[in-house]
């Protein structure tokens, strides 16, 4: 493993719990979980509100047409957002009991879904961390352009974030309380098949959100590939990320001192920008309520990939 020493940005500050940042059309777009707001970022660095939905957002995307779509945690819903107005896209309900997190939206429109699975504890650092129920496996929802719903993938320990192969032809999945990243083949209708192991950081399961955290394995959140087929993960297990190959090799890590990274996205100009949205570590305060999350951004070597 290479450890580099990179020089690293402040970008923006002030949020309460940033994710599911995406790079389009030569913007960075990202969501603050807790706050319930969609923003922007331009190439001179100025962050501007895109919409304020009511309660809590993750994941999103964009769809063919360039509207934006986004995953209303606790209401289970995709939605949209065009013209200053919202619709729903489909209810994931009927699929999943528990909260809906991040997403990868492809080329086609095809919305790809995590759900938790299981109740984690309450983010308020005073509440026992058994509150939650024991660590359980559940599925990935792809919505189809129409806002048809069906179960893409299972057997996988809180989905959290995705990402692609360069060729768009393998869906890599980050299963956060497992510490492992899952792999799929995508056929050409979106169907996946194949699931098997990219990366197994823990090399074992764990009952509870407890039991990971305490075990020091990596626990990816976010994740990106880049044109070399590696993928950057955000590790909730520790101060910064790392670049992985196929199999789990870890190429390069790089510290972000006492913050923790909860999601990642290469863009730029040369698409060498690696930005990380990070907060303190996992349990040490309550993102709910304090707005202590922030943008950070790096220069990496290996450029992401383009946007189809």
């Amino acid at each position: 493993m290479q450890a580099r020493d990179r020089e690293i940005s402040l970008i923006a500050d002030g949020f309460h719990f940033l994710e599911g940042p995406r790079w389009h059309q030569g913007q960075l777009f990202f969501s603050d979980f807790y706050g319930g707001k969609v923003y922007s970022l331009d190439a001179r660095n100025h962050v501007s509100t895109v919409c304020q939905w009511t309660k809590w957002v993750s994941g999103i995307g964009f769809a063919p047409n360039g509207d934006l779509l986004f995953v209303a945690v606790t209401e289970k819903k995709l939605m949209r957002y065009r013209l200053g107005q919202f619709s729903e896209v489909a209810d994931l309900g009927r699929f999943t009991s528990h909260s809906c997190n991040d997403m990868l939206v492809d080329e086609a429109g095809r919305a790809y879904i995590g759900n938790f699975g299981f109740n984690i504890p309450a983010p308020d650092a005073t509440g026992p961390l058994e509150a939650g129920e024991y660590v359980a496996a559940t599925d990935i929802l792809l919505v189809t352009p129409e806002g048809e719903v069906r179960i893409a993938g299972s057997d996988l320990v809180f989905p959290n974030g995705m990402t692609r192969s360069p060729d768009g032809r393998t869906l890599i999945v980050a299963e956060t309380f497992r510490g492992r990243l899952s792999a799929f083949d995508i056929a050409d209708d979106g169907t996946l098949s194949g699931h098997r192991t990219f990366a197994d950081f823990a090399g074992r399961d764990f009952a509870t959100v407890r039991d990971s955290l305490a075990s020091g394995a990596s626990l990816p959140d976010g994740i990106c590939a880049d044109s070399e087929g590696a993928v950057w993960i955000a590790d909730i297990n520790a101060r910064g990320v790392s670049r992985v190959a196929p199999g789990g090799e870890i190429l390069e890590s790089i510290s972000t001192g006492d913050l923790s990274v909860f999601a990642v996205a290469l863009g730029g100009p040369d698409l060498k920008t690696l930005y990380m949205c990070a907060a303190p570590p996992f349990y040490s305060h309550d993102p709910s309520v304090d707005q202590k999350g922030v943008l950070l951004a790096t220069q990496v070597d290996v450029p992401g990939i383009a946007e189809v």
